[in-house]
């Protein structure tokens, strides 16, 4: 299904009800929120972030993209995006520091800007009275090299799925909007978008929920 701004109402309910579950437990909890390129998955995590309040915060996996320059360095500009093209280690050392918050303290994490095509550091303040740190990304379920052991620092793992000519022609539209032509948007999406895709549905058994 095609997520909305917000999700529909019976969806809308589950969502909610399971994150105010989370939280339930006590001390802080970390839900992951994953699912291939264009399904939606950052619509959904700002979604549940703004019916929660100000008892969560997201975090996006993509601030931790490696700049442009250091990709260009080492070869990989044209597969931005592709696991090997994030600071992987420095995104789980985040994670786990956010895991445990210290009474008073304010982590920073980075956010990826799209108009720039660079991530932005210490742009996004989790505070410690948040209790629900939501992430999402590509690879956050992804079961190869470095990202293994990212899905067990989360309480709990969400999969994002969506009809594939949907996605595709939000991820179109999105490569559009940010300057490339039609003709540039589809050839990125079929030679990048769509390998990564498949990585991240290989590993969508690992989810403890999937949205329909």
């Amino acid at each position: 299904m095609s997520i909305p701004v917000r999700p529909d109402v019976h969806l809308a309910d589950v969502l909610v009800a399971r994150a105010e579950a989370l939280i339930l437990r006590g001390e802080r909890r970390m839900l992951a929120i994953a699912g291939a390129p264009g399904s939606g998955k950052s619509t959904v995590a700002q979604w549940l972030a703004e019916a929660l309040g100000e008892r969560a915060v997201v975090v996006p996996m993509d601030g931790f993209h490696l700049a442009n320059s250091e990709l260009a360095r080492l070869g990989r500009a044209a597969r931005k995006g592709a696991p090997d093209t994030f600071d992987v280690a420095g995104y789980r050392a985040l994670l786990q520091r956010l895991k445990q918050p210290q009474a008073g303290e304010t982590i920073y994490a980075p956010l990826f800007n799209r108009e720039l095509e660079e991530s932005i550091a210490n742009a996004i303040p989790i505070a410690a009275a948040v209790q629900l740190v939501i992430s999402e990304g590509n690879y956050l379920l992804l079961s190869q090299g470095p990202w293994e052991p990212i899905a067990g620092l989360f309480d709990e793992r969400w999969y994002v799925e969506v009809d594939e000519t949907v996605r595709r022609a939000r991820l179109i539209e999105r490569h559009m909007r940010f300057g490339r032509s039609l003709e540039a948007a589809r050839a990125w999406v079929e030679s990048t978008d769509e390998p990564n895709a498949r990585k991240v549905e290989k590993d969508r058994g690992r989810a403890d929920f999937v949205l329909p």
